[in-house]
């Protein structure tokens, strides 16, 4: 079973923890910002993750997200202009990730920003105008869609497609929450939203609009199940589920009076053979 892939930097990691601990008045911000740098190299090459599956379970690394906003803590406002026509004014600890050929990242020409300390593989493709923030992993073959947002320490596995307007939330703090969770071969439909530390499992079609919160049950018509997040666990949807919008309707007071439906996403069905043609039809557009 995988393990903690950032184990190896223990040095870092104490440092970091140090650091949080002290007042700001009491921390060195030279050895803060070297600190923040050696992680953020770690972020960048995909080595050091905010979140990550170990022994089978998604585990998040508290002392990264800390390590991260010390980046903020420390960092200064500064002129981060591209031209006199797009003015940016931002921390200097987080400029735009520098990307090569070499990366092997298809970015399409059009106005995509990658903030530095996410981690991209090779075979991404990014469609204009799309945008990853600091601390986000996601993997080979995932396309980002346009208008689609991948948060803070979001995690995206490899071979998803995140559709248009589709919303990755994040979560950075609180530090010892989960982010967003996008395992293998999940497809995100347009215009969906997935947040607050939802895990989607591999192999599920969440579908266009859907909307996915901890506070937001999901009923599954085939297990004849509802799922939900409980204190201190995220929601998760069951691997290979198809979710599509759907309602329920008020069973009391003046909702029910007035016949007043409210959303709810619904699991229709699991991933069939007439799904996995689709699936593969959209897979010949990367």
């Amino acid at each position: 079973m995988k393990t903690d892939s950032s184990s190896g930097f223990d040095t870092l990691r104490s440092g970091i923890l140090d650091l949080w601990e002290r007042t700001s008045g009491e921390a060195d911000a030279a050895e803060a910002l070297a600190l923040f740098r050696t992680l953020k190299d770690g972020l960048n090459r995909g080595e050091i993750r905010a979140a990550e599956p170990v022994n089978g379970v998604w585990t998040v690394n508290e002392w990264v997200k800390k390590g991260i906003l010390l980046g903020f803590r420390f960092g200064s406002v500064q002129d981060m202009s591209l031209n006199d026509s797009q003015p940016f004014f931002d921390k200097q600890t987080f400029p735009l990730k520098r990307i090569t050929l070499e990366n092997g990242i298809r970015i399409v020409p059009g106005g995509s920003s990658i903030r530095d300390g996410a981690y991209v593989a090779p075979r991404v493709t990014c469609m204009p105008p799309m945008y990853i923030n600091t601390g986000a992993y996601v993997d080979q073959g995932t396309m980002i869609d346009s208008h689609a947002l991948v948060g803070s320490c979001a995690q995206v596995g490899k071979r998803v497609h995140v559709s248009a307007a589709a919303q990755i939330g994040g979560v950075l703090e609180p530090v010892g929450s989960l982010p967003v969770i996008i395992e293998d071969d999940v497809l995100i439909g347009g215009n969906s939203g997935i947040y607050e530390g939802t895990i989607v499992r591999s192999r599920a079609i969440i579908g266009a609009g859907v909307i996915l919160t901890a506070s937001t049950p999901v009923y599954d018509l085939v297990a004849g199940a509802v799922y939900s997040a409980a204190p201190g666990s995220p929601l998760e949807i069951p691997e290979g589920a198809v979710v599509i919008p759907g309602t329920r309707p008020v069973s009391r007071g003046a909702g029910q009076e007035w016949g007043i439906s409210i959303y709810t996403p619904v699991i229709v069905k699991y991933r069939d053979d007439k799904t996995e043609t689709a699936v593969t039809l959209e897979e010949l557009l990367r």
